[in-house]
């Protein structure tokens, strides 16, 4: 089963990657902590992702499909879950092409849908937490960030709803439930 975890920031789509991957032993391809990879990998691909990044650009959309084909040749995966891909509609029109150019068939487009309020709380009070049990705390988990960073999701991810839903693609879970119940219901939409 290969699906795309769609939410903005904070939704709770790495935590539930992780519980998928845990219990359906899928691949989570997160863009991130692929192109760091790449980045310290030393091959090709990642000297070309290291010279993109230490010059303080932006990696290209082709770069990224190039990494995500490298990992669907993995035949070992039960399924893969695409976190953080696609962010725009160019790049699900780009995923779609290597999909089909691989045969792997996307089954599903699940949306964790939360409340904006709600949202920029939970970011603000992870980071209280992480940061008075002496934990890392990224330096955008602050109201004003997360505002930016959710202008940004709807500015241009939050079309993709939209495109998967039209396509008869898109699942929409309650994102504001317990991790157990955001799990359950995933795992409903998946059945």
């Amino acid at each position: 089963m290969n699906i795309i975890l769609l939410g903005p920031p904070g939704a709770g789509k790495g935590t539930q990657a992780q519980r998928l991957v845990e219990e359906r032993g899928m691949v989570q391809l997160s863009t991130g902590d692929m192109l760091r990879a790449a980045r310290t990998s030393g091959t090709d691909m990642g000297k070309k992702v290291a010279a993109v990044m230490d010059a303080g650009e932006l990696v290209t959309d082709e770069i990224v499909i190039d990494l995500i084909e490298e990992k669907l040749k993995d035949g070992n995966a039960a399924g893969f879950i695409f976190d953080g891909f696609p962010r725009t509609l160019a790049q699900a029109d780009a995923l779609n092409e290597l999909l089909s150019r691989n045969g792997v068939q996307l089954d599903a487009v699940v949306q964790l849908e939360v409340d904006d309020d709600t949202l920029v709380k939970r970011i603000v009070n992870r980071a209280a937490e992480a940061a008075a049990a002496g934990k890392p705390v990224r330096a955008d988990d602050n109201e004003e960030s997360v505002k930016i960073r959710l202008m940004e999701y709807y500015k241009k991810t939050s079309p993709l709803i939209g495109y998967y839903y039209a396509k008869g693609d898109l699942k929409t879970v309650d994102g504001l439930q317990s991790m157990d119940e955001v799990a359950a219901d995933i795992a409903k939409a998946l059945a």
